[in-house]
C-alpha cells in the first residue's frame, strides 16, 4: 500500500476544498458578519457538536487570543443550564456541516428566542439550522477526503480555515498589532520580547565591584566569588572599566604580566553599558550579541552602577533573538 500516494491524495482533496470555497464565498455577507462581530458589545459564542464541536472550540480559542472575546458552548450542556452564559449583547456562531444536527436544532429555538444575532456555518443555506440564522457562511465541499466520503475531513478543514478567515478579518478590522497579540500571550516568546524589561531581570546585589587600584590578584578572587565572569571597576564609585575572563586570558600572554599589578592595567576601559533600566530585555540581548559580550552593565547617567544583566539570565528567562 502506497501511503505516500494516499497522503498526496488527501492533501490535494483538502487543498482543493479550500480553493473551491473562494469561488462561493459571499464577500458582502462576510463583510457584514465581520462588522456584526466587531461591533458587538458582548462576546462571540461558538456552538457545535461532534467534529464540528471540536472545530468550534478551536475557532473560539483562536478568536479569543486575537482580540475577539469568545467562548465555546456545547449544545447538550446548553440544554442543561449553560444557556445562562448567553447575554443579550452576545453574537452566536452555530456550526453544523449538514445543518441538521439534532442536538443543535433542539437548542437553537431557545437561543433564537433571546433575540441574539445568529451566524450559521453549514453546507446549505436552506438547512434547518441556517434558516434560523441571520447570516450564513457556506462550508460545502464536493467530497470528503475520507475514502468512504463519510468521515468529516475536507469539510472540517474548510470550516477551520473559515474560522481563521473570521479571526484574521477581525484582527485587520481592529488594527490588532504585535503588542496586542503579546498582551494576550504574556507567557509566549513574543510576550516576553515585548514586555520584559532589563529592570525585571538584572542583578543588583552581590556585584563584583572593585576600586581601580585593586590588584589583579584580588580582582580575580572577587570575580570567582561573584560567578559573573567579570569584575566591575570603579573610580570614586563610578564605572570606568570591566575585567572579563577574556581580559585575563589576554593578560596571561603578556611578557610583563604581573598578578600584583593594578587591575586597571589589564581591564577593558569604557565598557558597553545601558543607562535605561526600562530597555526591553530583548533589545538588551541584541546589544549583548552585537558586541559579543557576556554581561551588560546598567548605570545611571552619572555612571553609578545600578545592576548587571548576564547573557545566561536572558536565555534562562526565555528571551530569544
Amino acid at each position: 500500500m502506497d501511503f505516500a500516494q494516499i497522503a498526496k491524495e488527501v492533501l490535494e482533496k483538502e487543498s482543493q476544498a479550500l480553493l473551491d470555497s473562494i469561488n462561493h464565498l459571499d464577500s458582502q455577507e462576510l463583510k457584514n458578519i465581520v462588522k456584526v462581530i466587531a461591533k458587538a458589545q458582548g462576546k462571540l459564542i461558538v456552538i457545535g457538536v461532534g467534529k464540528s464541536g471540536h472545530i468550534a472550540a478551536k475557532i473560539s480559542a483562536t478568536l479569543s487570543s486575537t482580540g475577539t472575546p469568545s467562548v465555546f458552548l456545547h449544545p447538550t450542556e446548553a440544554m442543561h443550564g449553560d444557556l445562562g452564559i448567553i447575554t443579550q449583547k452576545d453574537v452566536i456562531l452555530a456550526i453544523s456541516y449538514s445543518g441538521e444536527s439534532q442536538e443543535l436544532l433542539d437548542v437553537m429555538p431557545h437561543i433564537k428566542s433571546f433575540g441574539n444575532t445568529i451566524i450559521t456555518m453549514s453546507k446549505n443555506k436552506e438547512s434547518s439550522l441556517s434558516k434560523m440564522g441571520d447570516f450564513f457562511l457556506d462550508i460545502s465541499v464536493k467530497s470528503e477526503a475520507c475514502p468512504l466520503n463519510a468521515a468529516p475531513t475536507s469539510s472540517t478543514t474548510l470550516t477551520l480555515a473559515l474560522g481563521d478567515v473570521l479571526a484574521v478579518c477581525l484582527m485587520r478590522y481592529r488594527h490588532f498589532t504585535h503588542e496586542s497579540f503579546a498582551r494576550f500571550h504574556p507567557g509566549g516568546s513574543l510576550g516576553k520580547r515585548l514586555f520584559i524589561k532589563i529592570k525585571d531581570l538584572m542583578q543588583t546585589e552581590d556585584l563584583p565591584i572593585i576600586d581601580h587600584k585593586t590588584s589583579l590578584k584580588e580582582a580575580i578572587l572577587i570575580m570567582t566569588q561573584a560567578r559573573l565572569g567579570n569584575a566591575l571597576i570603579t573610580k570614586e564609585d563610578r564605572l570606568i572599566a570591566v575585567l572579563s575572563d577574556g581580559d585575563l586570558r589576554r593578560a596571561l600572554l603578556k611578557q610583563d604580566f604581573d598578578i600584583e599589578q593594578e587591575v586597571l592595567a589589564y581591564a577593558t576601559q569604557n565598557p558597553k553599558t545601558c543607562k535605561d533600566p526600562n530597555m526591553l530585555a530583548y533589545d538588551a540581548l541584541k546589544l549583548i550579541e552585537k558586541n559579543k559580550i557576556q554581561i551588560l552593565i546598567i548605570t545611571d547617567k552619572q555612571d553609578y552602577i545600578q545592576g548587571v544583566i548576564h547573557l545566561h539570565t536572558l536565555i534562562s528567562a526565555g528571551i530569544k533573538s
